[in-house]
């Protein structure tokens, strides 16, 4: 089922989502004090291609730099990410069809508020 979730989510609205983080780590990483938050766009851009079957979780060994690069990114682009991704999950939601792209679309939210401290799992656990 999440392949059949992950190939319609991606003709909807995961090639574009996962385009616009990737152009997004392009440009920040062309700035040197931009490099780890564009790694951190690149990784979100591949959580938004195939997000089926995977999930985010806190790393152990982001310390004190992860979270003022958090708050940096939250101020400067977090917010409005969540936000875009608040009402693309609204919208997906009014269609039947749409709600688990919509509950993907939520999924994303924190990650898109503070990337840095997170790493991206599969949702078994291997």
């Amino acid at each position: 089922m999440n392949v059949i979730l992950n190939i319609i989510w991606l003709v909807l609205s995961g090639i574009w989502l996962a385009i616009g983080y990737a152009v997004a780590g392009v440009v920040l990483c062309i700035t040197i004090i931009g490099i780890p938050w564009g790694i951190a766009s690149f990784r979100i851009a591949s959580y938004a291609l195939w997000p089926f079957g995977r999930t985010t979780e806190p790393n152990p060994q982001a310390g004190v730099p992860s979270m003022i690069g958090n708050v940096i990114w939250l101020v400067l682009a977090g917010i409005w990410l969540a936000i875009g991704h608040v009402v693309s999950g609204i919208a997906l939601c009014l269609t039947i069809i749409g709600i688990p792209l919509g509950i993907a679309n939520f999924k994303m939210v924190p990650i898109s508020l503070m990337p840095l401290g997170y790493r991206i799992v599969p949702v078994d656990g291997r």
